[in-house]
C-alpha cells in the first residue's frame, strides 16, 4: 500500500508540474510582447548601454548658445548676421561638416538682408547641414523645412526627431523618418553625407511641400549609444567663437555642431546617461548619435520572436530543474539561470548589437521556484494532515522504535527530495509520543524564560530560566500567578510607560511581540503565542517567552559606531592617498615627488592614528586590565614630556605643578598613561597660540586628582553630556583645522571608570576647560572589577 501511495503522489506531482509549466510559460510569452514590461526593462537596458558606452570622439566639437553668450549678446533670437559671421569663422578652419541645430523657418522681418548674408555663408561653407522638424499625427505627418533660400544653400538636410519612451527618457531614433516616398535621413547621417561619405541615403531627397502627407515611413530604429562622461565633447561658447577666443585649430577637420544649451532656449531631453539620468541638450544628443555612427556602433531592439525565445528558454530550464533536482540544487540552479539571463541581457548590445527585454524571463524565473515549492508544500501538508487524522482515530497507537513494537522497513520508490521526506515522515509518525516527552523535557532546559498559561493567563508551567528570572525580580513563585501581574514592571523602551495594563482581559490583549525594559534595566523581547490543546475553546492556552536583548542591543550599538567610523572617517585619508596617486599617474609633472610623498605620509599617519584610536578604545572597553602599582605624578610628567613637541608646534606652554612628588595607586599603566595623554593632547589642540596648559596631581580625600586645564574655547553646557561619547567632535565647525575623530575622551572616560574613578569637568565658553581625572587610592586587596 505504501508503494502504491508513493506512485500515486509521483503521478500527481508530474501532472501539477505540467499544469504549472503551461501556465507559467504562457505568462512569460504574454509578458515578453513589446510594450508590456517597458518600465521594468528600461533600467536593465540602460545599464547595458552604460556598459557599452563609447568614449567621446575627439573629432566632434560643440558650439553652444549658452547662458554666458546670452548675457553677452542679448536675448534670443539673435540676428542672423551673427550666425553668418559665426559660420564664416568656423569655415575658415576647414571643418569636415557643420551642423546648425537652429530652426530657420521664417524670414527675418526686421533685418531682411541678414537672410541673404546667412544663405551666402551657408553656400560658401559648402558643408552645412540644417534641421528638418517632423510633426507627426495619427493621420500622417508634416515636415517643416528651413527657409527655402537656406534649404537650397545647405549641403544636406536631416531630421532631428527622437523617440521619447513611456518614462519620459529619450533612448532611440529612426535613421530614416518622413514621407513614404522620400524619408529624411537623421541629422547625424546628413552630417556624414555633407562630409562626403558615400552612404545610400546621401542622395538629396526631393523637397516635399509643407502640406500633410498621409503616408509616413520610419526605418532603421537605432538605440542611442550615449558617450561616457558628464561633458564628453569639447564645447566652445558661441560668443567666444565670434570674438576669436578659441584655438586656431579648434574646428579643423572636425564635425562642428552648433546649437542651444542655455536654459529655456533649446530642446532638452531626459537621457539615461547616468544611473539617475540627466537632461541633455538637443545639440548634445545629436553629438552622441554622430559619435556612435562614426565608431560603427549599431544597437537595435531585438525582434519580438527572438526576445520571446530569450525569455522562455531559461524558464524552461528552471522548470526542469525544480522537477528533477532537490530543493537546494533547484534553488541554486534557478538563481544561476537568473544571473546568467541578466548578464546576457546586459552584454547583448556589445556582443550582438541587439537590445533585449529580459524582464518577462526574469519574472518567470522568480516565480518558478516559489510556485513549485508552494504546490509541493501544499501536497506535503495535505498528506501530513491525513496522517494526523488517522493517528487521532487510532488513539495514537503507533509503534515506537524504542517501545514494544518493531518498525518493518519498506523499500521506498524513487522520487524527488520532498517525496522522500514525506515517506520518511510517514514512518516517523510512530514516534510522536517520544517526541512529545522530549519537547516537554527540553522546555525546562531552554535558556530563555518560558511561561505556559491557561486561557485566563494563570501560569501553569514555568521552566528553570523563568524561575530564575522571577527570583531576580523578587516576585513570588510564578505557578498560580497571573502572567500580567508577574510582568507588570515592563516599561516601553522609548516612553517609559507601562507595557502591560493589568486587568481581566490582559492576556487576550497582549500583542505577539513587544520590547520593554524591566526593573533591572534589561531590554527584553516579550513574545506571546496562543495555542490550543484540544478542539474546544476551554483547552486554549498561551505561551509567553522572554528573550534578553540587552547584549544584542549593545553589540548593535558598537557595530553601528564601528561602521560609522569605517565609512566616514578612516576611509577619507585612504581615498585622498588614492587620489594623489591617480593625479601623479595621469599628470606626472604636476606635483614633485617629495611633495607627493609628504602628503601620502600625512594621510597614512592620519589613517593609522584613527585606527589606533579605535583599537585602543575597543581594548579599553573589552580587555582585562593588568593592575600594578604605579605613580600618577610620574605618569603625568611622562605625558608632559611626550607632549612637548606638539605644544611647541602650536606655540603652547605646558606648566606642570609639583605639589605632590608621588601619587601611588593601582592600575593598568599603559591605559592610564594613554588616558592622561589624550586629555593633555586635547587641551593642547584647542589652546590658542601663546596660551598655557596647567597640569597637576592633587590629593582629594580618597582619590588622586590628575588635573589638566586649558584656556581654549570652552564647552557649552548643552554639549557637555555628549563629550565622552565616541565619535563626538563638538568643535568641528568652530575649529575645522583641529584633527581627531572623537575617541580620545571616550577612551579616557572608559579607563577612569573601569579603575573605579570618575572624570569631573569644569568649562566656561571663551574662558577654558578643566578636566579632573579621579583615581581611587586603593590597595591590592580591593582591586576594581575588570
Amino acid at each position: 500500500m505504501r508503494t502504491t501511495g508513493a506512485l500515486l503522489r509521483t503521478q500527481l506531482r508530474r501532472r501539477e508540474w505540467g499544469l504549472l509549466s503551461a501556465a507559467l510559460l504562457s505568462l512569460v510569452v504574454w509578458l515578453s510582447a513589446p510594450g508590456n514590461l517597458d518600465r521594468m526593462n528600461f533600467p536593465i537596458q540602460d545599464a547595458s548601454l552604460r556598459l557599452l558606452a563609447p568614449p567621446a570622439g575627439a573629432d566632434i566639437v560643440l558650439v553652444a548658445v549658452d547662458d554666458r553668450s546670452l548675457q553677452a549678446i542679448g536675448r534670443w533670437p539673435w540676428r542672423r548676421a551673427l550666425h553668418a559671421e559665426l559660420l564664416s569663422k568656423i569655415s575658415q578652419q576647414s571643418p569636415r561638416a557643420v551642423g546648425i541645430d537652429i530652426i530657420f523657418q521664417e524670414p527675418d522681418a526686421d533685418y531682411a538682408g541678414d537672410d541673404v548674408l546667412l544663405a551666402r555663408a551657408i553656400r560658401a561653407s559648402g558643408r552645412v547641414v540644417l534641421p528638418v522638424v517632423l510633426n507627426q499625427h495619427p493621420q500622417g505627418g508634416r515636415a517643416d523645412l528651413p527657409l527655402e533660400r537656406y534649404a537650397r544653400s545647405a549641403s544636406q538636410l536631416g531630421h532631428v526627431s527622437v523617440n521619447v519612451d513611456a518614462d519620459g527618457l529619450t533612448r532611440s531614433l529612426y535613421l530614416l523618418n518622413g514621407s513614404a516616398d522620400a524619408p529624411w535621413p537623421h541629422f547625424s547621417v546628413a552630417m556624414r553625407c555633407a562630409e562626403g561619405a558615400d552612404l545610400p541615403t546621401c542622395q538629396p531627397p526631393p523637397r516635399p511641400t509643407a502640406a500633410g502627407d498621409p503616408e509616413w515611413n520610419k526605418e532603421f530604429l537605432r538605440i542611442i549609444p550615449f558617450a561616457t562622461g558628464s561633458e564628453p565633447f569639447p564645447t566652445y561658447s558661441y560668443v567666444d567663437v565670434l570674438k576669436g577666443n578659441v584655438p586656431a585649430d579648434a574646428f579643423r577637420d572636425k564635425y562642428v555642431l552648433v546649437g542651444a544649451t542655455a536654459t529655456g532656449v533649446g530642446d532638452m531631453f531626459a537621457a539615461p546617461v547616468h544611473p539617475t539620468a540627466r537632461r541633455v541638450a538637443g545639440v548634445e544628443a545629436l553629438a552622441h548619435v554622430l559619435n556612435g555612427e562614426l565608431q560603427g556602433i549599431r544597437v537595435e531592439p531585438a525582434t519580438a520572436r527572438w526576445n520571446t525565445l530569450f525569455c522562455v528558454l531559461p524558464v524552461v530550464a528552471a522548470l526542469w530543474a525544480v522537477l528533477l533536482l532537490g530543493p537546494s540544487a533547484a534553488l541554486l540552479t534557478t538563481t544561476g539561470l537568473f544571473l546568467v539571463t541578466l548578464s546576457a541581457a546586459l552584454a547583448s548590445p556589445a556582443l550582438t548589437g541587439w537590445q533585449l527585454s529580459p524582464a518577462a524571463g526574469l519574472i518567470g524565473l522568480l516565480l518558478t521556484y516559489p510556485l513549485w515549492s508552494w504546490r509541493r508544500l501544499s501536497a506535503a501538508a495535505h498528506f501530513l494532515r491525513l496522517e494526523m487524522q488517522s493517528l487521532r482515530k487510532e488513539g495514537l497507537h503507533a509503534t515506537s522504535s524504542a517501545g514494544m513494537g518493531v518498525v518493518v522497513g519498506v523499500t521506498e520508490p524513487s522520487g524527488d527530495f520532498l517525496d522522500r521526506q514525506i515517506n520518511a515522515v510517514d514512518m516517523a509518525t510512530q514516534q510522536l509520543r517520544e517526541l512529545h516527552e522530549f519537547v516537554s523535557e527540553s522546555l525546562h532546559q531552554l535558556p530563555s524564560p518560558i511561561f505556559v498559561c491557561d486561557r485566563a493567563g494563570t501560569v501553569t508551567l514555568a521552566n528553570a530560566a523563568a524561575l530564575r528570572y522571577t527570583a531576580t525580580l523578587e516576585a513570588p513563585h510564578p505557578l498560580g500567578q497571573n502572567i500580567c501581574h508577574l510582568l507588570h514592571s515592563l516599561r516601553n523602551v522609548d516612553t517609559g510607560e507601562p507595557l502591560i495594563q493589568v486587568d481581566e482581559a490582559c492576556i487576550e490583549q497582549l500583542p505577539p511581540q513587544m520590547k520593554g525594559l524591566d526593573s533591572q534595566g534589561r531590554t527584553l523581547l516579550l513574545m506571546c503565542k496562543g495555542f490550543t490543546k484540544s478542539e474546544s475553546t476551554a483547552g486554549r492556552g498561551w505561551l509567553v517567552t522572554l528573550v534578553d536583548l540587552t547584549d544584542l542591543h549593545l553589540a548593535i550599538q558598537q557595530r553601528d559606531q564601528a561602521l560609522h567610523f569605517i565609512s566616514h572617517d578612516i576611509r577619507s585619508p585612504n581615498a585622498s592617498i588614492l587620489t594623489l596617486l591617480e593625479i601623479k599617474r595621469e599628470y606626472p609633472d604636476l606635483m614633485p615627488l617629495p611633495e607627493l610623498l609628504t602628503r601620502v605620509e600625512r594621510y597614512a599617519r592620519a589613517s593609522l592614528g584613527m585606527a589606533e584610536s579605535f583599537v585602543s578604545l575597543a581594548s579599553a572597553q573589552a580587555q582585562t586590565y593588568r593592575f600594578e602599582p604605579l605613580d600618577l605624578a610620574a605618569l603625568l610628567a611622562e605625558a608632559v614630556d611626550d607632549a612637548w613637541a606638539a605644544a611647541q608646534e602650536r606655540q603652547v606652554r605646558i606648566e606642570l605643578s609639583t605639589e605632590l612628588e608621588q601619587a601611588d595607586c593601582l592600575g593598568d599603566r599603559s591605559l592610564v598613561g594613554r588616558a592622561i595623554t589624550n586629555v593633555l593632547g586635547n587641551a593642547i589642540k584647542f589652546s590658542p597660540e601663546g596660551a598655557t596648559v596647567r597640569c597637576a596631581v592633587r590629593d582629594e580625600a580618597h582619590f588622586w586628582s590628575v588635573t589638566v586645564r586649558d584656556s581654549g574655547p570652552g564647552i557649552p553646557a548643552s554639549l557637555q553630556t555628549r563629550l565622552f561619547q565616541p565619535f563626538q567632535r563638538l568643535h568641528h565647525e568652530s575649529h575645522p583645522t583641529v584633527g581627531g575623530i572623537g575617541l580620545g575622551l571616550a577612551l579616557a572616560n572608559t579607563v577612569v571608570h573601569r579603575h573605579g574613578g570618575r572624570i569631573d569637568l569644569w568649562s566656561e565658553v571663551n574662558v577654558g576647560t578643566e578636566f579632573r581625572l579621579l583615581f581611587p587610592k586603593r590597595t591590592s586587596s580591593a582591586l576594581p572589577t575588570s
